[in-house]
């Protein structure tokens, strides 16, 4: 986790020196907002919570041209581990800091990589958008369907551009799905499956050391309720509680999410969703996510349904060897495909490099493309749009539905596994409890103002 600016002054840090004038976050300025490097100039991006999957972003940003100049995650730790790993493509040391506001006040810093928890992804966007930098955030991009609306609030009135790390709207192959869709030959689909079938286990919480001296539990909390420090819960453990996560299975699954929207030509948001999750197969589990959840939206003109499941052994996510060259998963035993059945035809596709093939009766391939990963034309598109000020491919603006659309089933499990209507136009369920989380609580101190 990232973040060192403190509850007291969330809403009041400076935007100039460390003792300069306080602002609040709804008056902070776009600072350095025109001060984009030129066509020909290195980003210089700063990397917001140094685990695994952000030092993967951020090497992969290296490659592809820009500079790391600031590292930024409240474990010290952490902090030399991912400059180790990132001194392997880049030579000059970034600075490392604790801090987010250093990170945000900085004249050196174009852009943020957030690669925090989920509970911190808003929070940090929308603070990177004020103070004037571009954002790729992780995904998934918001903890509840508010905060999502506030940060394409602050993409648009600050001009920034934000990327959501739904890195699959890049890939060629994918392009070439959603161009092979257009043409009709599958005929008219009415039904969208989506698969996310991972092996897992129990989930103990366990026994817990004394907080690290150098540690700050409060700031690395945020927004959530206040509760007893647990190391457990920073490694690894935020993911199995609602407070910081939208549900293990959805940080994954968001992938085949957004990707089967795109495909159905992103369209508007369902009128219902049936959610039920249940915690079936692990003895003793702590976790507060369901270890199936079985969910369904109509929208309108097609159904759309999604196993998740956290238990068999047996489903494998398409392997690296096969991302790497011309070769398809086992598609029947494949934990992360996407089926379109269109009246003539059925597409099947593959995430993060699984390519595409459509099948007519009988079970015949009439079309195809292998994949590759997604992730190097992700990191281009982003950098190119940064200078351009061009839209990225997936920008917070158009992730929104997906966003929106997974968070809509989280809240028809959480109130009771029950059906729910939603009416895109009020932004509300017909259910009073369902309304209740469309917005997070916020701790004082680190609220998102209405008025970004």
């Amino acid at each position: 986790m990232n973040n060192s600016i403190s509850r007291r002054t969330f809403l009041h840090h400076s935007v100039g020196t460390v003792t300069g004038t306080a602002l609040g976050l709804g008056a902070m300025t776009a600072i350095g907002a025109e001060n984009v490097s030129g066509a020909n100039e290195r980003v210089n991006i700063a990397m917001i919570g140094c685990g695994g999957r952000g030092n993967f972003v951020a090497r992969g940003l290296i490659e592809k041209g820009a500079c790391i100049t600031y590292l930024c995650d409240l474990q010290s730790p952490r902090l030399e581990k991912s400059w180790k790993f990132l001194s392997e493509v880049q030579n000059t040391k970034p600075k490392l800091v604790s801090n987010m506001k250093e990170v945000l006040d900085a004249k050196d810093v174009d852009a943020v990589v957030v690669a925090t928890p989920d509970h911190w992804h808003a929070p940090a966007t929308v603070l990177a958008c004020q103070a004037g930098k571009d954002v790729y955030v992780e995904k998934p991009h918001s903890h509840c369907i508010w905060e999502s609306q506030k940060m394409i609030e602050a993409a648009r009135k600050y001009k920034r551009i934000v990327q959501v790390g739904t890195q699959n709207r890049s890939g060629p192959y994918i392009l070439s799905a959603l161009e092979y869709i257009k043409t009709g030959k599958l005929g008219k689909i009415s039904l969208v499956k989506v698969y996310n079938m991972f092996p897992g286990g129990p989930f103990k919480l366990g026994t817990s050391d004394k907080c690290p001296d150098d540690f700050d539990w409060d700031k690395w909390l945020g927004r959530a309720p206040e509760r007893p420090y647990h190391q457990r819960i920073v490694h690894g453990g935020w993911l199995h509680y609602w407070d910081f996560n939208s549900g293990i299975m959805f940080g994954n699954a968001i992938h085949q999410l957004d990707l089967a929207l795109m495909m159905m030509g992103d369209p508007p948001l369902p009128t219902s969703v049936r959610s039920l999750g249940v915690k079936y197969c692990h003895d003793g589990d702590e976790s507060e996510i369901p270890d199936i959840h079985n969910i369904s939206w109509d929208f309108g003109t097609f159904v759309m349904t999604f196993d998740l499941t956290r238990y068999q052994r047996y489903m494998e996510d398409t392997s690296t060897t096969i991302r790497r060259n011309d070769l398809f998963p086992y598609w029947t035993m494949n934990a992360t495909r996407i089926e379109l059945y269109g009246s003539s035809l059925l597409m099947t596709l593959g995430r993060h490099g699984g390519g595409w093939i459509v099948q007519q009766p009988g079970g015949g391939i009439v079309d195809k493309m292998f994949g590759r990963p997604c992730d190097e034309p992700h990191y281009e598109n982003f950098l190119a749009c940064i200078k351009s000020r061009k839209a990225p491919t997936a920008d917070v603006g158009i992730v929104h539905n997906s966003n929106v659309v997974m968070h809509m089933s989280n809240i028809a499990h959480r109130v009771g596994n029950v059906a729910l209507k939603y009416d895109s136009k009020t932004g509300k369920f017909d259910n009073d409890d369902a309304n209740k989380l469309i917005k997070d609580t916020y701790r004082k101190g680190y609220e998102i103002p209405d008025q970004v």
